[in-house]
């Protein structure tokens, strides 16, 4: 520890400091004690683990002269290179490329003013991109990330982006080939699922070709109008039995892929019910409910449909996977 003093003088500003055993910050005279300003500077020497700073304000009147005095002693003791931004109020100090405290007025920054209006196309913030068109598959999907602080979008925010043919030949495959392809091209982190009815009458179809089911052209509603006609001449329910599948698989650039599966049991109904969801919901009997996944609300389903199981494994793989990447 060296014995030398610091200090910064003008004509509003007057700051004295000193390496010593422990950091600490101290205001003499008639200054106000600023709480905000006293955490941002504990902030700061946590970061700063060689040294400890005692630091002494006798007036001040700019807290951008103060925390360049603090970047000045910073350089100086620990040959730290570190840099102050002042952009629209907020006080950003940098080191290389790396943001590592940001100093905020007490009313705070208007986004538009500090991301700038060219900015404020797409949502501010992290974002995680769902590999689909399906507005109703997006809005689950949405439910449960905006809750982790996560922007969700869809492929129809890029327009440009090609399809990716789902060639596999198991739900995993055809999640694989659309998550990993979009991460590749948009650099982004991408969340894709294969989703798809299992009949057990039926071996299993229509699997991976739920969404096709009736031909290249099918619709929601011509899709279930095959699966009555393949199940016309089974009466039981017990007979009926089916299984909603979902595959997740969350990609990102250079990194392994995080899988995750879930199967939701029920039966196939013998007319369609129900004005929510999607697909093959208004012909799913929920369990012994009687009811079908079109008849649940949005906030029912989501607590205990194939995609809420699958989202519920990935939600707790998913800190590890993050955590992970950090560390490679």
């Amino acid at each position: 520890m060296t014995d030398k003093i610091y200090e910064y003088k003008d004509a509003q500003n007057w700051f004295i400091g000193k390496c010593a055993d422990w950091s600490c910050l101290t205001h003499f005279g008639r200054v106000q004690d600023d709480e905000e300003l006293r955490v941002s500077f504990h902030r700061l020497m946590e970061l700063m683990k060689e040294k400890e700073l005692e630091v002494h304000i006798v007036t001040l009147s700019s807290k951008a002269s103060f925390f360049q005095f603090l970047l000045d002693i910073i350089q100086q003791e620990m040959g730290r290179q570190l840099s102050l931004i002042q952009h629209q109020g907020a006080l950003l100090i940098t080191e290389g490329e790396q943001l590592i405290l940001a100093e905020l007025p007490s009313e705070g920054v208007p986004l538009e003013s500090f991301f700038g209006r060219e900015n404020q196309k797409r949502p501010i913030g992290d974002s995680i991109l769902i590999a689909t068109k399906n507005e109703g598959k997006t809005k689950e999907f949405r439910n449960f990330f905006e809750k982790l602080g996560y922007q969700v979008e869809n492929l129809n925010d890029y327009p440009e982006l090609p399809d990716v043919a789902e060639t596999g030949l198991t739900f995993e495959e055809n999640a694989r080939l659309k998550a990993e392809t979009i991460a590749q091209l948009t650099g982004k982190m991408v969340l894709a699922d294969d989703s798809g009815l299992k009949v057990d009458k039926l071996g299993g179809l229509p699997g991976v070709w739920s969404a096709r089911f009736s031909g290249p052209d099918a619709t929601d509603a011509s899709n279930n109008a095959k699966l009555l006609h393949e199940l016309a001449m089974v009466f039981e329910k017990k007979d009926r039995s089916a299984q909603f599948h979902c595959t997740l698989v969350m990609a990102a650039p250079d990194r392994e892929s995080l899988v995750v599966e879930a199967d939701w049991a029920g039966y196939i109904g013998t007319s369609p019910r129900g004005e929510h969801g999607f697909g093959y919901d208004p012909l799913f009997l929920v369990g012994e409910t009687g009811r079908t996944s079109a008849e649940l609300s949005l906030e029912e389903k989501n607590k205990i449909s194939h995609r809420a199981q699958a989202l519920e494994k990935l939600l707790e793989a998913f800190p590890v996977w993050q955590a992970q990447a950090k560390q490679s």
